[in-house]
């Protein structure tokens, strides 16, 4: 019996040892395989088989572009110009008169003689209310102040009667002052009748309801038939006057210096105003006016720019983007935005420095319009200025050029649709907000 047990045991032993090894076995085939200079054995045998370039990743050509060969690299040059410094922001158009038609007086509503949409004219009829118990209440003061009159007339005629008697020692002094004062009574009542006549003919006069100012009228609140009450809460239209027409926008307060200093000078600044795109020119008008204090919640000062308006494409509570020109710099050295780089050490170029390496530049810059920057320090023209291709680039770095832009870059005038918004030198324009509102 211990014969026999120690004979199993063994046995067991063995299987574990030879499973034990063929795991080993296992794993050993599976580091080989998958071991890495394995690998690259491979991919470096495979380029040879393929008659290609060892070391050249993707078949590239020796010399470039590669690790070691010349970057390609797009250029442009650095020009003179004037940069038109835009402010932007997003304004309300607003309607420089707005007025609730009311009726002045109570009554049935008979006419209505405007059309929706229309335009009016001061003075142009826009409704009637029934004139005919007006009318009834004009009579009637006419027909008071009638025989008051006549009373006044018989009482003018006893006095004069009064004062030959009283001469004449034929009445007592008191009959003479009574009846003095008895005219004197009735010239009170007489004016009196006069301005109920004349109250009588202005109620009149109101039953014609007449535009107080020129511009359009909107949806009519009241139909024929409805019985209005004087000075209603419901207005039976509404007038804004569309011709001119004001824009009213902000600006914060840190690019308040160049424009405030050209407004107090006399300038006429000049403000455009696109569509909520951005990419249509609906009206250009001017600064008018601006507000007597800062906003301390957003820290803007509100702005006031006034448009002749004469194609009506500005409406009123209508949202437009406002470009206001502030200043225009003249000769300033230009570079394309796309070159300018931002670095740990501040702003930079990389310039061509001859025709086959680059160096790096330091700038300080100055206003931008998205398409060029104005360069205050650090270029001049016709300094050559890497546009595409900087990934790749250091100080020293050999360079090949694959387009060289003689042509100067595009420079703002009024004609092109420039940026609104420019982030400007605190010397010498102050700063403006970037980016579109």
């Amino acid at each position: 019996m211990v014969d026999h047990s120690m004979q199993s045991s063994a046995s067991r032993h063995s299987r574990h040892w030879l499973f034990g090894l063929l795991v080993l076995l296992v794993i050993a085939g599976l580091c080989w395989k998958f071991w890495p200079g394995s690998a690259a054995h491979k991919d470096a045998a495979a380029p040879k088989a393929a008659g290609g370039h060892v070391g050249k990743p993707g078949g590239m050509r020796p010399g470039f572009g590669g690790a070691t060969g010349p970057v390609p690299v797009r250029v442009a040059p650095a020009v003179v110009g004037d940069f038109p410094l835009y402010y932007k922001a997003l304004g309300t158009v607003t309607a420089l008169n707005t007025i609730n038609v009311r009726s002045r007086v109570g009554g049935e509503l008979v006419k209505i003689a405007f059309e929706e949409g229309q335009m009016v004219k001061a003075g142009d009829l826009l409704a009637e209310i029934d004139p005919r118990p007006y009318q009834n209440a004009l009579l009637q003061a006419e027909g008071t102040l009638l025989q008051n009159q006549a009373q006044l007339k018989n009482a003018i005629v006893d006095v004069e009667r009064y004062r030959g008697l009283y001469a004449q020692d034929s009445i007592a002094k008191q009959t003479l002052d009574t009846a003095a004062a008895l005219v004197g009574q009735y010239q009170g009542t007489v004016k009196t009748n006069q301005a109920a006549v004349n109250d009588a003919k202005l109620n009149l006069e109101f039953t014609k309801i007449r535009a107080p100012i020129t511009g359009r009228v909107g949806l009519r609140q009241l139909d024929v038939g409805n019985l209005v009450a004087a000075n209603d809460t419901t207005a039976l239209a509404i007038i804004t006057q569309t011709q001119p027409i004001s824009v009213v926008f902000t600006l914060p307060e840190n690019s308040l210096d160049t424009v405030l200093a050209r407004y107090h000078s006399g300038a006429k600044l000049p403000v455009e105003a696109w569509d909520r795109g951005d990419t249509q020119l609906q009206a250009s008008g001017v600064l008018q006016s601006l507000d007597n204090q800062i906003d301390t919640t957003t820290g803007t000062l509100k702005f006031k720019a006034r448009y002749d308006n004469r194609d009506l494409a500005l409406f009123p509570n209508q949202f437009v983007n406002v470009r206001l020109l502030a200043d225009t710099l003249k000769g300033v050295v230009l570079a394309p935005s796309a070159a300018i780089q931002f670095g740990t050490n501040g702003t930079f170029v990389y310039v061509l420095d001859g025709d086959k390496k680059v160096t790096i530049r330091p700038l300080k810059i100055g206003a931008s319009d998205g398409d060029n920057t104005v360069i205050n320090e650090g270029l001049k023209p016709g300094d050559r200025v890497v546009l595409e291709g900087t990934d790749r680039l250091k100080e020293g770095s050999e360079v090949e050029v694959v387009n060289d832009s003689n042509a100067a870059p595009a420079t703002p005038t009024d004609n092109q649709d420039p940026s609104t918004s420019a982030e400007t030198d605190p010397k010498a324009t102050g700063k403006a907000h970037k980016g579109r509102a």
